[in-house]
């Protein structure tokens, strides 16, 4: 079984300009997904599709395959699962042929090799893609709610049953910490919820997406706590 992994990068963020290349630690940020890749065992080959020529020399410089994103798909507004179909059908037509698509997103620096593994361990022939959660901070159950244009709000979930939290059902968020998924099922559906979904429980740590500045400086501080304890080691 061949394992791909594909890390997509724009060059135009703007929550954070210019963020895929930012230090982090001792290296930019696109690397921190690039040398994860590099450690798990299963993983043939490494891809990083950009439009910017600066993420591609580092990319390069760590020793990933760059694909040229087409610059339409590198806007704001551009789906990224039209990226991931980008990238899938311009290795097929280089006669490429791989079982496993694995996403591993630059902005989820944190993500250990063993999430990884989870993920790539957790598609089946029964599963379509596994994506990666961590326990919500809060309960659509008792403190989400949506508002109208007067400000009348209710909850975002309603039951009967949950009339205390620990009655609720527990919730997660989806992180980008990982999506591993058939190629076939990219090729073929519009969206992750169109087929059957599995996902792997990561700890909040590791699950920091960076977005700002606040984002980034949040794993600027968990990194060097890690260094620090694998330095105490």
């Amino acid at each position: 079984m061949s394992v791909y992994a594909f890390i997509f990068a724009r060059g135009n963020s703007k929550g954070l300009p210019g963020k895929n290349i930012k230090l982090l630690g001792d290296h930019p940020l696109i690397a921190h997904s690039i040398r994860v890749a590099q450690q798990v065992p299963g993983i043939d080959k490494i891809f990083v599709s950009t439009d910017s020529d600066e993420i591609a020399a580092v990319a390069e410089a760590y020793k990933a395959i760059v694909i040229k994103r087409p610059d339409e798909l590198a806007t704001d507004t551009a789906p990224e699962w039209h990226a991931w179909r980008h990238a899938i059908y311009h290795l097929q037509a280089q006669g490429h042929k791989f079982d496993v698509f694995i996403s591993l997103p630059a902005t989820s620096p944190l993500r250990g090799v063993e999430d990884v593994e989870q993920c790539l361990v957790s598609l089946d022939s029964g599963t379509d893609i596994v994506v990666t959660v961590t326990p919500a901070s809060r309960s659509p159950y008792f403190n989400m709610v949506v508002r109208d244009t007067q400000g009348v709000s209710q909850l975002v979930c309603t039951g009967d049953n949950a009339h205390r939290r620990q009655d609720a059902p527990t919730v997660y968020d989806m992180t980008t910490v990982a999506y591993v998924a058939h190629p076939d099922f990219i090729l073929t559906n519009e969206r992750i919820f169109s087929g059957r979904v599995k996902s792997v429980v990561v700890p909040r740590e590791r699950a920091v997406d960076i977005d700002d500045i606040y984002d980034f400086k949040m794993a600027e501080m968990l990194l060097a706590d890690k260094e620090k304890a694998h330095a105490g080691e």
